[in-house]
């Protein structure tokens, strides 16, 4: 009775995978740290980091649901940093968040308009667009930065975009909670949620059912764009400048976590909670590997092996809980 109890929940629930991996990483690095990891400043800065790769990884997870995939977020994340940087300091750190975030939405719709009118596959179009806007971005640093000196970084537009911390947190990880409620009343609540997952699931039947295919997946790449390039301008708040590099390859940590967050690449089905719970989880083993004082560039590795791991081990389980 209770096997199959928890079958079901296993079938119903994307992300219990990723819940009980998380779970086990906490402990594991609480006990191996020596009290370097679990305390309240590095953890702090693990849901400070998670804030950032979250946003990004909610969007890629919209795009994959439609069967799609979106590598360029890196290079869209580094496109709204330097924008929001540059008008922050000549207009207003707000009005400077919306045009970041506006270019995110024209990258977004660059992207899906390319993909949906050309039936190219998506891989190939968003790798082009992650090359040109990383080329774009070094081409208009020119090697140097974009900067907001820390004494113009003390108003209440750059706190609440992610300039400062409230209850100890900082202020881009409550914008991850209200995008993250936002996108779930969206996906489980709404029509364009239901026929984002039908299109993945299968866009030939989705079409005879009179669901307009090409939309959703555009609108899901301009999301997808805009949660990029404002995850940037939340990074940038932060650190005050950014140079032609920022984001760079933040689109594999993105696709990363939403592979462990139980999102399957084929589309139609996916876990935004559970995405973001990958988010967690690389930020950990990134900071776990700081404060061990092991060389950050095993962290690709470990990713790599993460990825593997974790799509070998999402089909087990999901295998397991369809026996009867």
């Amino acid at each position: 009775m209770l096997k199959s109890e928890i079958k079901r929940l296993v079938r119903r629930h994307t992300e219990i995978g990723i819940l009980v991996i998380s779970l086990c990483l906490v402990l594991l690095f609480t006990l191996t740290s020596e009290g370097r990891w679990a305390n309240a400043y590095n953890i702090g800065t693990i849901l400070q980091v998670t804030a950032t790769l979250g946003l990004m990884t909610l969007g890629v997870a919209l795009v994959i649901g439609t069967g799609e995939i979106d590598i360029s977020v890196g290079s869209t994340f580094g496109i709204g940093a330097l924008i929001y940087l540059w008008f922050a300091v000549r207009i207003d750190p707000v009005f400077a968040a919306l045009l970041a975030t506006g270019a995110g939405a024209l990258i977004g719709a660059f992207n899906g308009i390319l993909i949906t009118r050309t039936k190219t596959p998506s891989l190939i179009i968003t790798l082009g667009s992650l090359m040109i806007f990383r080329g774009l971005a070094i081409a208009l640093t020119d090697g140097f930065s974009f900067s907001v000196p820390y004494k113009e970084r003390d108003g209440l537009s750059y706190s609440v975009l992610g300039g400062t911390e409230f209850l100890g947190i900082n202020t881009g990880f409550y914008w991850l909670v209200a995008g993250l409620a936002v996108l779930l009343i969206a996906l489980k609540m709404t029509p364009w949620g239901n026929r984002l997952l039908a299109v993945g699931g299968s866009a030939a039947s989705a079409h005879s059912r009179g669901v307009r295919v090409e939309r959703i997946k555009l609108s899901a790449f301009v999301v997808c764009g805009v949660l990029a390039a404002f995850a940037g301008t939340l990074e940038a708040s932060k650190l005050g400048f950014a140079d032609g590099s920022m984001g760079r390859l933040m689109e594999l940590q993105a696709i990363a976590a939403c592979v462990l967050g139980g999102c399957v690449l084929a589309g139609g089905r996916i876990s935004l909670p559970g995405a973001v719970l990958g988010a967690f989880v690389l930020s950990s083993v990134q900071s776990y590997l700081v404060v061990t004082g092991v060389r950050p560039q095993w962290f690709i590795l470990l990713l790599g092996l993460i990825v593997v791991f974790a799509a070998l081990g999402d089909r087990t389980l999901r295998r397991w809980s369809l026996k009867n």
